[in-house]
């Protein structure tokens, strides 16, 4: 991937190995100039402790190494998401944005001093091992994550295919802390995948926002239509556990539902770090009922997404409130292949409203929760005969009987019906089918 000038992108370079939740655009800033009024006594100080760390030191220190460790401590004092990219972390960036890369498959940040998962990436080892948005990683392998550098751990993190790092979890609502293996790979990620749920009724599930996610939309959506004669009554877009990606496909993303007027917007202290993104008019939805599903995992560009739509009018955002990502970093290369990602502004839905730290709130709130599959052989269901002193059935006692033994004399178990295995998104659907009994014109 080539980086141009104004490049302007939301990138997520954590799913490459757990690294720290990356969204921002991608500006290529001219050099500033120098201002005069320099704290020279800060300077000083500076000066002196490099001269007392070279002289007196246990170890003898590279002057390089020095000077890293002092611009990555200048970033990491400003915000959880601006640092110093070094050559090995400037390419793994640019390879993050290709949708192919190896690693874990986890979107992660800093936390009190622990790595926090923002979100797992769908079909990846951390999705399939059972990794969670909001899990704190304490230890990796061996290693304890208290006292170390995101970039730190996310170095530990790193590793050939098919190697395996242990992470010691602490979970929300676990007795213990967990621990689960998880066996490295190149992660392939599909942003874009579509089922039908009903007739008339279609899914479309984004994992990440990359380069071809709006393209892969359309082709989902043109899939669906010519799977109901042309036409889709109703869609769910699924946005949970999707940490974002690139600002320039949420607009595509976003653009693809609503016909007119501003999507998103950002706003910073430099002129290039104010702009603003327009719909342009076509629906491929047609006007029918959209339902988005959110949850904490939804971050960044997700929420830009959302946001959008909630604010036209044209979805009703269901699930749990989502990260509260609303700001955005500047990449800016250095000379000696290197890069400074520094937060420069913050993104604003239609609306006005600021994301940072607040998220966006669903129209429907739901409380997380998972049916299961009822196993018959060891659920009990209440009937009428149960209840005390129930009337007697005098008419179908011998049809009763006969249900209950076959001819052989061994016991019928009965068939229960399945469970729904995703609450929310089975209320998504029973939302659009509610929303056309209310409107059926539509």
């Amino acid at each position: 991937m080539s980086f141009k000038k104004r490049d302007v992108g939301l990138i997520t370079a954590g799913a490459i190995i757990g690294a720290t939740l990356i969204f921002g655009q991608m500006v290529f800033a001219e050099k500033p100039p120098v201002k005069a009024d320099l704290p020279l006594e800060e300077l000083r100080a500076f000066s002196e402790i490099f001269g007392r760390i070279k002289n007196n030191y246990v170890e003898e220190v590279d002057d390089k190494d020095l000077l890293n460790n002092a611009i990555r401590g200048m970033l990491s004092g400003l915000d959880p998401h601006s640092t110093y990219l070094d050559l090995g972390d400037f390419k793994a960036l640019r390879e993050g944005t290709s949708g192919e890369f190896g690693g874990l498959g986890i979107e992660v940040t800093m936390e009190d001093g622990f790595v926090k998962v923002v979100s797992p990436i769908d079909d990846t080892p951390a999705a399939k091992a059972g990794i969670m948005a909001g899990d704190l990683i304490v230890r990796l392998d061996e290693t304890p994550v208290k006292g170390l550098s995101l970039n730190e751990a996310v170095d530990i993190m790193r590793g050939k295919p098919d190697s395996k790092l242990l992470l010691t979890i602490i979970r929300e609502g676990a007795d213990k802390p967990l621990k689960i293996e998880i066996v490295r790979a190149i992660i392939k990620v599909k942003s874009v995948k579509n089922k039908m749920l009903e007739p008339g009724y279609g899914y479309v599930r984004i994992s990440t926002f990359a380069s071809r996610t709006g393209a892969s939309l359309k082709e989902a959506l043109k899939t669906l239509k010519e799977e109901n004669n042309g036409k889709l009554k109703g869609l769910v877009l699924d946005l949970r556990n999707n940490p974002g990606g690139l600002l320039d496909a949420a607009v595509d993303v976003s653009d693809t539902f609503i016909t007119k007027g501003l999507i998103v917007y950002t706003e910073g202290r430099v002129r290039n770090s104010n702009q603003k993104f327009n719909a342009k008019p076509n629906d491929l939805l047609k006007g029918a009922p959209l339902v988005v599903l959110v949850n904490g995992g939804s971050a960044s560009a997700s929420e830009i997404v959302a946001g959008a739509l909630q604010d036209h009018d044209r979805a009703i955002i269901l699930g749990t409130k989502t990260f509260g990502k609303g700001s955005v970093q500047t990449v800016m290369p250095l000379t000696n292949d290197t890069a400074v990602k520094m937060t420069t502004a913050r993104y604003y839905t239609p609306s006005g409203r600021s994301i940072q730290a607040e998220g966006i709130v669903p129209d429907i709130e739901l409380d997380p929760l998972k049916i299961s599959l009822l196993d018959p052989d060891n659920v009990t269901l209440l009937r009428e005969k149960d209840l005390s002193k129930h009337l007697e059935n005098n008419l179908a006692k011998k049809e009763t009987e006969s249900l209950t033994k076959t001819k052989e004399g061994d016991e019928v178990k009965e068939e229960l019906p399945l469970a729904v295995t995703d609450y929310a998104l089975s209320e998504a659907l029973n939302l659009l089918k509610g929303i056309n009994i209310l409107n059926p014109t539509k």
